[in-house]
């Protein structure tokens, strides 16, 4: 099944390949705490300790790789709620490019100010990601930019399944990855790879309760649309294209289940990963963890929860220790 999906395992093979040196291989821990409350082992992936903070940096870097040094020379550009921005700004500048991003108003301003201190040209329109990405079409179409999308992208999709191959590499006799859920190209890449090499490893796609696009087209059978509200888990916001060509399909066939988690349980996440694993992660980085908490995930074997990024306001990250962050809700707030 695998290899007549649009990405295959011979494609993250050679995005591991070529993205060898550039990317950190990172760290693979095991939880007692979580372990002990799962009844199996728990592992957690590290990803958060990437070069730029999340493994968005895998998929960013195979994509510029792989273009030519012409399309490289024309500057590239990609829609972006905060990690896939600075990991395309790091990764451009690595070659010598010129990386402009566009994101809406609901970005956070710790995102934002970091991807500019890349080098890369910030645009800020509108306050969704299907609106950031009409500006995104109009640089590519007015100007020559090349588009570098955040997901929906076979390069970009095969550089996050290097993380799936670190994850059988490390635990071979992995029963579940938990893997956080957003536009899809790292639940897609990790599934193939995963999948590829362990056809009866689980993937289990994480996501929030409100605005989860992918879940919301996979029950509709087709891409559609969702209003973006905020959230903690902010990074897994946005569509994931109407005109979608790659993820949509991959999830589709590849995951064996959707797990949706409440605000609540996202802030548990990230309490608990800091108070008890000693780590520092975002909302969207925290969900392997809250599902696990919430009684969610019962596995026979090795559990494997990726934790996806870092990159989160520290005052927030405050407030939501200390129990003094209002959760978000249908009104906002």
């Amino acid at each position: 099944m695998v290899s007549t999906l649009p990405v295959s395992l011979e494609d993250i093979r050679a995005a591991a390949r070529r993205i060898t040196g550039r990317v950190l291989a990172t760290p693979m821990v095991q939880s007692a705490s979580l372990g002990e409350l799962a009844g199996v082992p728990v592992h957690l992936k590290l990803e958060h300790h990437q070069t730029t903070g999340s493994f968005k940096l895998r998929g960013a870097t195979n994509a510029v790789l792989s273009l030519s040094p012409a399309e490289r020379s024309r500057g590239v550009v990609a829609a972006s709620t905060g990690n896939h921005g600075r990991a395309l700004a790091y990764a451009a500048k690595a070659e010598g490019a010129v990386a402009t991003i566009c994101m809406s108003r609901l970005v956070p301003e710790n995102k934002v100010s970091e991807i500019r201190r890349l080098g890369a040209d910030v645009r800020i329109v509108g306050s969704s990601q299907d609106e950031a990405q009409q500006e995104v079409d109009r640089l590519v179409r007015e100007e020559g930019l090349v588009m570098v999308p955040p997901f929906d992208h076979p390069d970009v999709v095969a550089g996050q399944g290097t993380l799936g191959l670190e994850i059988i590499d490390t635990v071979p006799e992995t029963a579940i990855v938990l893997v956080p859920l957003s536009g899809g190209g790292l639940a897609a890449g990790v599934a193939a790879a995963v999948k590829g090499i362990s056809s009866t490893t689980k993937v289990i796609g994480l996501t929030m309760e409100k605005g989860a696009a992918m879940k919301a087209s996979l029950d509709a059978g087709r891409p559609v649309q969702v209003e973006e509200v905020p959230s903690l888990a902010d990074s897994l916001g946005g569509g994931i294209g109407l005109d979608n060509r790659v993820t949509f399909a991959m999830c589709r066939d590849l995951l064996d289940e959707i797990i949706l988690l409440t605000e609540a349980e996202i802030a548990a996440g990230m309490r608990h990963a800091y108070a008890c694993e000693r780590q520092v992660v975002e909302g969207a980085g925290a969900v392997g963890i809250a599902a696990l908490l919430a009684g969610k995930i019962v596995g026979n074997g090795p559990i494997v929860a990726i934790l996806s990024g870092q990159n989160v306001d520290m005052e927030q990250h405050l407030r939501v220790i200390n129990g003094t962050q209002p959760l978000y809700r249908e009104e906002g707030l």
